[in-house]
């Protein structure tokens, strides 16, 4: 046992007082008259007795009044081993989830009232001398320094709800990194929170064993919760006037099974499509939605859902760009190949851009999406480097061989691409003996595949080598699993490598059917799929075609009212717009260079929340590996107390002052009915 303020216990002195007394008590005797002297010694024993006994009585009880009043003064307690006793100055940081699940109801209200009423308690259990630090999930700056107790009241009045969320692991890590410049302070960190199991996500690292952490677990009302999933069309293609097709994916995260949830999608402020769609419990449901009438340019578009009463996952933000052309680069050797003139020019969205090997503008390859090199016998260096730059940034890169000038242009090209490299020069003909229907390639091209296929021929062929060490997947493929067209994946980027040239001297493929559906899916799969969408307080960058600024320009990203100038940095096939954590707020936000709209991006919040189930007390201890753990779920009962018994032990001073008073009454009981001097005397 400790005492708090010990200095009290030189009051124990004043016991001397009530023995004082007891030992000076000249008592005033009576005449009393008998007839037999004999009676008389037989009273004053009894008497004399009794007395005694009433004395013992009434100094036991004053002393044990006066001890345990004194004792009272000093605040004794039955230390913790958590404990900081003393008068020693604390820090306490105050971690406030507010997160969007903090605005479930239980019977105290929401999640949030009750988080910021819980971090008043905890803040009103500490003393005048110790200051606070208050944390959020939107871990703002101003949050860094600390507060005494009036400032840390008023700040927690100002959290709001944010659709930012932190696991517990990186909240553990900002605490520690705010503690680390503080010394020779006991140091206390609690993390008021409804503790999603998503907030568990993360492994968390060892915590510095001198901080003391408390865990304040809140408790909500269960309840049943839809949320719009995700969105993706299943091609990157999107066309004027064309029927465009996108799935849409809502996921039930409650126990019971969800019937006909009604969806709607909302393109440029028209509304698209509708529909309903039931979600097993705890599963994801897909449904596929048709629509057209798209005009050319960025559009804005949303998916929302009916779903109370948690609301915060029902909209879903997303834009795609509806292209006028495809931009692709053709790199020849002397002239423009005929063949693929004309398969490209039979479709307007096809643009075409013929350049010879030694007129290429190396900075624009990255504007392209798809660059075909059409019999190119020779290749220097710097070429290969530079398309190999290319592919590995996400370009599309279709190479023709030239079968005239030799194989060491085509050699020198494919060792840098690390495909496949070329043999020899094979002029034997000889039939594609598969179609890979299973590729990306042929995707919708059959309905029904012949049983006899009719296949391309070769007459003169590059052979490559059938190397292990690639990642090859054929396209078209010659006896031999030899390659006539394959594809390779080189960093973000693919290569499409053929075996024959573009002319009808080294076969037939110029001529055949399959010819047309290759060059056109080739040049859809080599589209880049822009991003529908980004995640709040998750993704801090955004892709960008190349963005030139010059020197009075800058960049604005703009949601109504709200502005903010992102930095921009260059890469070998775009440009990187760096937001940081500036957007906080879902919605469609739009990328503006002086007047000029440049793209339109959608944020939305992190679907993690969306899930509400909690972590357990027991997971909770098993999951946090901290001795000077503690964990409270205070239901209706104030924090102080329990805050003040783990910060300082068992207080006993309540009952030292119970028992001071009732040694008291009993001192009263005795002088007022045990009177020993008043027995009646039968003789």
């Amino acid at each position: 046992m400790r005492f708090l303020f010990p200095a009290f216990l030189f009051a124990l002195s004043a016991v001397i007082i009530p023995v004082v007394i007891h030992l000076f008590n000249f008592r005033k005797f009576k005449k009393v008259h008998f007839s037999n002297v004999s009676f008389l010694k037989d009273i004053q024993q009894q008497t004399s007795s009794a007395r005694k006994l009433r004395d013992l009585l009434l100094l036991t009880a004053r002393i044990l009044a006066i001890v345990f009043l004194v004792l009272a003064f000093a605040k004794p307690y039955i230390p913790s081993e958590q404990g900081a006793g003393g008068f020693q100055q604390q820090i306490i940081g105050i971690y406030i989830d507010n997160s969007y699940s903090m605005e479930a109801i239980n019977s105290e209200g929401s999640l949030l009232d009750e988080a910021k009423r819980r971090a008043k308690e905890i803040a009103a259990s500490y003393g005048l001398n110790d200051r606070f630090q208050l944390l959020s999930n939107d871990f703002e700056g101003r949050h860094q320094r600390l507060l005494n107790y009036d400032e840390f009241l008023s700040a927690v009045d100002e959290v709001k709800i944010s659709g930012v969320n932190r696991t517990l692991a990186e909240v553990l890590t900002r605490q520690q990194e705010a503690f680390s410049s503080e010394h020779g302070l006991e140091k206390s960190v609690y993390v008021v929170s409804d503790f999603q199991k998503n907030m568990m996500e993360e492994s968390i690292t060892a915590i510095d064993s001198t901080i003391n952490l408390r865990l304040v677990r809140l408790s909500a009302n269960p309840q049943a919760n839809i949320s719009v999933d995700s969105v993706w069309f299943p091609s990157p293609v999107h066309r004027l006037g064309e029927i465009e097709k996108m799935v849409l994916q809502l996921k039930n995260n409650s126990d019971k099974k969800a019937e006909n949830i009604p969806y709607k999608l909302i393109i440029d402020g028209q509304q698209k499509a509708i529909g309903s769609i039931s979600v097993e419990a705890r599963s994801t449901s897909r449904d596929t939605l048709s629509f057209s009438g798209l005009s050319y340019g960025w559009k804005n578009a949303e998916v929302s859902i009916t779903d109370y009463p948690v609301i915060f996952d029902d909209r879903f933000f997303f834009t795609f760009h509806v292209d006028r052309q495809i931009q692709i680069l053709a790199i020849h050797e002397s002239q423009p190949n005929r063949y693929l003139d004309a398969v490209y020019q039979a479709d307007p969205f096809f643009n075409v851009v013929n350049v010879s090997s030694g007129n290429i503008n190396y900075s624009s390859l990255g504007s392209y999406p798809l660059i075909i090199l059409d019999n190119t016998a020779d290749m220097s260096t710097g070429l290969a480097q530079s398309l190999n730059s290319y592919v590995r940034s996400g370009g599309s890169l279709m190479v023709f061989p030239s079968l005239s000038g030799g194989l060491s242009g085509l050699s020198t090209l494919t060792t840098v691409l690390a495909t496949d490299n070329p043999e020899a020069v094979i002029s034997q003909p000889v039939k594609v003996s598969s179609l890979n229907v299973q590729h990306p390639i042929f995707r919708n091209v059959f309905e029904e595949l012949p049983k006899n296929l009719d296949l391309p021929v070769a007459n003169k062929y590059v052979r490559y080598s059938n190397l292990s060490r690639t990642n090859r997947q054929s396209i078209l493929e010659l006896p031999g699993r030899r390659t006539f067209i394959s594809e390779y994946r080189a960093g973000k980027g693919r290569v499409f490598l053929s075996a024959v040239p573009l002319d009808e001297e080294s076969g037939n493929f110029v001529r055949h059917s399959v010819f047309v559906p290759v060059m056109y899916q080739a040049a859809f799969l080599s589209l880049r799929d822009n991003r529908l969408f980004y995640t709040i307080g998750k993704d801090q960058l955004l892709e960008s075609p190349k963005i030139t600024l010059s020197p009075n320009q800058t960049l604005r990203l703009k949601k109504g009212d709200f502005e903010v100038i992102p930095n921009l940095r260059q890469t070998e096939t775009g440009s990187n717009v760096f937001i940081s954590d500036q957007i906080r707020d879902q919605g469609i936000y739009s990328l503006i260079k002086g007047d000029s709209l440049l793209a339109t991006y959608a944020f939305n919040d992190n679907r993690s929340e969306s899930d509400l189930t909690y972590a357990t007390e027991s997971e909770l201890k098993e999951k946090i590996p901290h001795k000077k753990k503690e964990i409270f779920s205070p239901g209706k009962e104030s924090l102080n107390a329990a805050i003040k018994a783990v910060n300082n032990g068992v207080q006993l001073w309540k009952l030292c002052l119970i028992l001071a008073l009732i040694f008291l009454a009993a001192e009263i009981l005795i002088i007022r009915f045990y009177k020993p001097g008043k027995e009646k005397l039968n003789y």
